[in-house]
């Protein structure tokens, strides 16, 4: 009976010193974990963008095809996490919604942004039934619309700026500038050229100008205009897309435009996942 009684406070022991590791563990990766993130991730042909701002705020814009974002996301989020703040569905085609499908299964989200381009999939439809059933808001972006994310970071819808809803969903695509001090993204979905368009006629170039241009499109000829490009300035481009696509994204003309403008490519079909961190608002570097 001794030798029983002993062994149960031995397994309790090592039980409670399990537990007590397990929240060491969770809080030491919280507290590394306190700086601005921003990650393309590799889900294949398709977008996916993560946003943390230092306060733990989180954002997905964009969740990719199926079956692809949850292992990306899970490398670059705590396994304790289980929330997500918003995510954005840049444009309803499924290369870049039906990966949201997947992380409702595992996240909590608490709002939707999308544009009010429209489509009659059937994987667009799940989404919006997955959307109510769960109560998440949903909101319709408009330009004028400033998202603060905590710590100096915010996000500024630029696109739409009218119903979109008889627009192809390329052409009504969200597009959004992120900022953190100095650092400035210029996020397009897959915004067309007529889309740069109007934006370029709207905005003055200081709203525009962007260290980091994602690339619409994944890099098709149908985005990425040379005036875009000259107002964006951007030294990097980001480009999301898969290995050896059918599409033969990205394509030449704007590898070569952007070689022109001396701009550093980088590509998730090449390098993977491509993560910028900054550990303060000065101090930021890409990981590839």
């Amino acid at each position: 009976m001794l030798l029983d009684y002993k062994k149960y406070w031995l397994f309790l022991l090592t039980f409670l010193l399990l537990i007590a590791n397990i929240f060491i563990f969770y809080f030491d990766w919280k507290s590394s974990h306190k700086s601005f993130i921003f990650a393309m991730l590799d889900v294949g042909q398709g977008d996916a963008l993560f946003i943390e701002s230092p306060t733990g705020t989180q954002m997905l814009i964009d969740g990719g095809p199926p079956k692809k974002i949850l292992s990306q996301l899970s490398s670059i989020m705590s396994p304790f996490d289980r929330s997500i703040d918003a995510i954005f569905v840049t444009n309803p085609d499924q290369d870049h919604i039906a990966g949201f499908l997947d992380v409702l299964k595992v996240y909590k989200v608490d709002k939707m942004f999308e544009p009010g381009t429209l489509t009659d999939s059937k994987v667009y439809q799940n989404l919006k039934d997955e959307i109510k059933k769960d109560g998440i808001q949903n909101i319709l972006a408009k330009k004028g619309m400033r998202l603060n994310m905590g710590a100096g970071v915010f996000v500024d819808i630029l696109f739409p700026d009218r119903d979109v809803s008889s627009w192809s969903t390329n052409d009504g695509s969200l597009v959004a500038r992120l900022t953190y001090g100095n650092n400035k993204i210029m996020l397009t979905g897959d915004a067309s050229v007529k889309t740069e368009k109007i934006i370029l006629e709207e905005n003055p170039q200081e709203q525009l100008e962007s260290n980091i241009l994602k690339i619409g499109h994944h890099g098709s000829r149908t985005s990425t205009s040379t005036e875009f490009l000259k107002a964006i300035n951007p030294s990097y481009a980001f480009i999301s897309d898969g290995k050896d696509n059918k599409y033969g994204h990205p394509h030449k003309e704007i590898l070569d435009e952007l070689s022109q403008f001396g701009t550093k490519i980088l590509r998730t079909d090449i390098l993977g996942t491509i993560i910028m961190k900054c550990a303060k608002i000065d101090k930021c570097e890409i990981n590839k």
